[in-house]
């Protein structure tokens, strides 16, 4: 259970760096069970290519804060999508038009929605 417990305190500070920086629908949902590659995801929409940029870079320094090192970033100029995968959750910052296409929260409507 203390590692259930310091991946929330983490969530939780990776959420509010977000949050911090204007990120829109921000969710976090609990995959256990059902993700064979994660157990949380944050999900958070930006409003731009800049802004999306700069919610990716606020979750890197937050990270970096926590000390701990994401295991990959995958974002392609004009994709309007990046990932960070940090091993116990994986953080999804969208545009809103690619958010509305990839669906993620219909993908996993059977995850359980955090409140932290």
């Amino acid at each position: 259970m203390q590692k259930d417990e310091e991946t929330l305190k983490i969530l939780k500070a990776c959420r509010d760096a977000l949050l911090d920086k204007k990120a829109i629908d921000l969710k976090v949902l609990d995959v256990r069970g059902k993700s064979p590659i994660t157990n949380f995801f944050i999900l958070a929409t930006a409003n731009s290519e800049p802004h999306m940029k700069a919610l990716a870079g606020a979750l890197d320094a937050a990270l970096k804060e926590l000390k701990i090192e994401a295991v990959g970033r995958d974002y392609a100029a004009g994709s309007g999508w990046v990932v960070v995968d940090a091993f116990d959750f994986m953080a999804h910052i969208f545009l809103e038009e690619q958010r509305g296409l990839y669906k993620l929260e219909a993908l996993w409507k059977d995850a359980t929605p955090v409140e932290l």
